[in-house]
C-alpha cells in the first residue's frame, strides 16, 4: 500500500521518480500559505520602503532564515544586508541670467547635490530648446548628458515646462550624493548667456535600507546561484471601499515566500555543489536599490545564475502548472529549465508580454546588465490583472495550489544548475539597456 501511494503521488505530479516526488512534496501549500499570509497581513502596512511595516517584514524573513539554518551572505555578520541611500528634494533655484533675475517659478534643477553654486563656466554645457522643438525629447537628451548643463527653454513651452518642473522638484532617492551631473532648467527667451549665477540648496535625508539574505555554502565556494524576490510594496494609499492598505500578496509576497520555501527545500537536500544565495530585496518599487547594492558586493563573474521570482500567485496564460521567464532569449537558462522539467506536468515558457518590458521591471535587470544570466520567473497575466498595485492585491486573490506548484517547479528546474551539471550561458551586456 505504501509503495502504491508513492507511485500515485509521482504520477499525479508528472514525475518519473518517486524519490524526486517525495523531495518536492516537502514544499507544502500549508507552509507557503503561512508565509504569504504573514507577509501580506494588514500589520505589515503594505511594506512600503522607509516604514515600520517593511522593517517588520525584514525581521520576519530574518527569523525564517535563522529557523531554516542559513548562514548570512558573504561578508555579512547577520541576515540584514544594510546600506543607506539619500532622499533629495531640490530647493527653489535662485538664478540670474545676463544680470536679469529669473523667477523661481521659471526654474528647476535635477541634481543629487546638497548645494549648487554656479558661475558662468566655459566647461559647463549650454543647451537651448527653441520654439517648435519637442520639449520632452530635448529634455531627455539633456538629462542623459554626462556633464553639468544649463538648459534654456523658450517661453512657448511654458505649460509643458511646468509639468516637468512638478516632476523634477519632487523628492527622489539617490545612492550617492554628487555623482550625477546636475542640470538646471530655465524658462527664458535669452539664449546667449554672457553671464549667469545659479544657487540652490537641497533638503537631504540619509535613510537606512536592508536586503535580507542568507546562504547555503556549497562545495564550490566561488560559484553562486541566486534565488530572490523583493519584499517591499507600495504601502498605504487612497482608501477603496474602506481599505487603504496595498498588501502586495502577489507583488511580491508570492515571490518572497517562494524564495524562502526554496531555501528550506535546498537546506534539507544536504550540501549543494554550488553555493546558494537566498535574497529578499528591498526598494524594488522605487528603483531597484536593493538589487543594485547587492550586485556591488559580489564579483558578477562568480554568479552562475539568478532565479528572480515575481508574481507567481495566479495561473499563467499557458495553463496549469506553467510560468514564463523574462528575457528568455538572452541566455539559455530557460532552455535548461525546460529540459529539467521534461517528463513533469510543469512548463516554463518565453515571456508572452514583450511590450511590457518585464525583463527590465524587476530586480533581475541589475545583474543581467553585469552579464549574469538573471531572469524573472512569473505567471501573472499582466495585461489583464486588475489587482496589480491596488488594495485588492490580497491573499484571497491568490491560487495557492498553483503557487505551491510553481515553487516545486522552480525547485526541479533549478536542480541541474544547483548541482553543477548545467551552466547557463552569459547575458550579452552590450545588448542590455542601461
Amino acid at each position: 500500500m505504501k509503495q502504491y501511494k508513492l507511485w500515485a503521488v509521482a504520477l499525479a505530479l508528472g514525475f518519473s521518480s518517486t524519490a524526486v516526488a517525495q523531495k518536492v512534496t516537502s514544499i507544502t501549500e500549508k507552509e507557503t500559505t503561512r508565509l504569504i499570509k504573514t507577509l501580506s497581513a494588514d500589520d505589515m502596512q503594505g511594506r512600503s520602503t522607509f516604514t515600520p511595516g517593511i522593517d517588520k517584514a525584514a525581521d520576519f524573513i530574518a527569523q525564517e532564515f535563522k529557523r531554516i539554518g542559513l548562514k548570512p551572505l558573504p561578508g555579512n555578520a547577520h541576515y540584514e544586508q544594510e546600506f543607506t541611500v539619500f532622499r533629495v528634494k531640490p530647493g527653489k533655484v535662485q538664478a540670474q541670467l545676463n544680470s536679469k533675475t529669473i523667477s523661481p517659478e521659471n526654474a528647476f534643477a535635477s541634481t543629487s547635490q546638497a548645494q549648487l553654486n554656479w558661475q558662468a563656466d566655459k566647461q559647463r554645457q549650454i543647451v537651448t530648446i527653441k520654439e517648435g522643438a519637442n520639449l520632452r525629447d530635448e529634455l531627455m537628451k539633456a538629462q542623459s548628458l554626462q556633464e553639468e548643463a544649463l538648459v534654456l527653454v523658450h517661453p512657448s513651452h511654458e505649460q509643458a515646462f511646468k509639468n516637468f518642473q512638478r516632476y523634477f522638484t519632487r523628492s527622489s532617492v539617490k545612492t550617492d550624493l554628487g555623482k550625477e551631473a546636475s542640470k538646471v532648467y530655465l524658462l527664458t527667451d535669452q539664449f546667449t548667456p554672457g553671464s549667469y549665477t545659479i544657487n540652490l540648496s537641497s533638503n537631504v535625508e540619509q535613510l537606512p535600507l536592508a536586503n535580507v539574505g542568507g546562504m547555503i555554502e556549497g562545495k564550490r565556494t566561488d560559484e553562486y546561484v541566486v534565488f530572490s524576490g523583493h519584499y517591499d510594496h507600495i504601502g498605504i494609499g487612497k482608501a477603496v471601499d474602506g481599505d487603504s492598505i496595498a498588501n502586495g500578496a502577489d507583488d511580491d509576497a508570492s515571490g518572497t515566500a517562494a524564495m524562502m520555501m526554496l531555501a528550506d527545500y535546498y537546506k534539507k537536500q544536504g550540501k549543494p555543489e554550488r553555493s546558494l544565495l537566498f535574497v529578499a530585496f528591498t526598494a524594488e518599487e522605487i528603483g531597484g536599490y536593493g538589487s543594485k547594492y547587492f550586485s556591488e558586493q559580489l564579483d558578477p563573474n562568480q554568479i552562475v545564475a539568478m532565479f528572480n521570482i515575481e508574481m507567481v500567485g495566479k495561473p499563467s496564460k499557458f495553463g496549469p502548472n506553467s510560468a514564463y521567464l523574462t528575457g528568455f532569449e538572452r541566455s539559455d537558462m530557460g532552455q535548461l529549465m525546460q529540459k529539467s522539467l521534461e517528463g513533469t506536468s510543469y512548463s516554463i515558457h518565453p515571456d508572452p508580454y514583450p511590450e511590457q518590458n518585464l525583463f527590465y521591471r524587476s530586480d533581475n535587470a541589475t545583474l543581467a546588465r553585469l552579464g549574469v544570466p538573471a531572469h524573472t520567473i512569473s505567471s501573472v497575466q499582466i495585461d489583464q490583472d486588475k489587482t496589480y498595485h491596488t488594495v485588492k492585491d490580497e491573499f484571497e486573490m491568490l491560487n495557492m495550489p498553483h503557487l505551491t506548484n510553481m515553487i516545486r517547479a522552480i525547485a526541479l528546474a533549478s536542480q541541474s544548475i544547483v548541482n553543477g551539471t548545467a551552466t547557463p550561458s552569459r547575458v550579452d551586456k552590450s545588448q542590455v539597456r542601461q
